[in-house]
């Protein structure tokens, strides 16, 4: 059973009337990890803010847990199941220190102070953040700010958390501190959808799924959709870097029985290969 069933998505903004979505259909499993790929003004922005009800689509349905996003009294519920975290973590963040910043969502929830404790200590351990919890975050690089704002979302116990470009910032430090954190959260069974422009980012989802003009042009395991060199290259799309270089060795003559994904498969790949 999917955990987030999106069917049909039709949804235009007001000053902008061509349509965003054009019948977009997707469904995310519980403990799934989805990395959702394209131009900008494909629509992936506007699919994570389906998913939390920021946005509700024109045409077409949003089920969360098996909550609609269209219905009003649900809402508070839709975004407790479903986190959202932004590129720029400096806009998620609200307090002068950062346990207080971490704490003011469950604050929020009514919580009583020995939970918000709990919370808060166990979400900054999650995120390599607890030694810093008395720290102002202004301090902090952009990596850790991001970690910070990623505990604050934990702090409130999503089954789901969506990522919108949380590493176009960073530095390459800060991607890895991230991206490692990510990926240790899905570990723990949190549901994750990615939204990214770094294809070795992908490489790290259990699905990818690829945006073009409002739709979905493909979708499949990292290996799959990066086999589809041609298709992506024709809509402009690149793939990482040990696709691209096994491509072009296969233009050559070069045959491959697998398309490598990172550059540790791609030496071995080499290896067998090459004389």
């Amino acid at each position: 059973m999917s955990f987030i069933s999106a069917e049909n998505l039709i949804f235009s903004y007001d000053e902008a009337p061509d349509k965003v979505l054009r019948g977009v259909s997707l469904n995310i499993k519980k403990g799934e990890f989805i990395a959702l790929l394209g131009h900008n003004g494909c629509g992936k922005s506007t699919m994570a803010k389906m998913f939390n009800a920021m946005l509700l689509p024109d045409e077409g349905t949003v089920f969360v847990d098996g909550i609609s996003t269209a219905d009003g009294e649900m809402t508070y519920e839709v975004r407790r199941n479903v986190g959202l975290v932004f590129q720029n973590p400096d806009n998620q963040l609200v307090a002068s220190i950062i346990e207080e910043d971490v704490a003011f969502g469950p604050e929020n929830l009514g919580l009583e102070p020995d939970e918000i404790r709990r919370r808060v200590d166990n979400s900054l351990k999650a995120v390599g953040m607890y030694e810093y919890r008395d720290h102002a975050p202004y301090k902090l690089s952009g990596g850790q700010k991001q970690r910070v704002a990623i505990a604050g979302i934990l702090a409130m116990q999503p089954s789901c958390i969506v990522f919108d470009e949380p590493t176009a910032m960073l530095d390459p430090s800060g991607r890895e501190e991230v991206l490692s954190t990510i990926s240790e959260l899905h570990k723990k069974g949190i549901t994750i959808v990615l939204i990214t422009h770094y294809m070795d980012e992908a490489v790290l989802a259990d699905r990818v799924v690829v945006m073009d003009r409002g739709t979905i042009l493909t979708e499949g395991t990292p290996r799959e959709v990066f086999s589809e060199v041609s298709l992506l290259k024709k809509h402009s799309l690149s793939v990482p870097q040990a696709c691209e270089l096994a491509y072009k060795l296969s233009g050559a003559g070069v045959s491959f029985d697998k398309i490598p994904l990172d550059c540790d498969e791609c030496v071995a790949l080499l290896e067998e290969v090459l004389p």
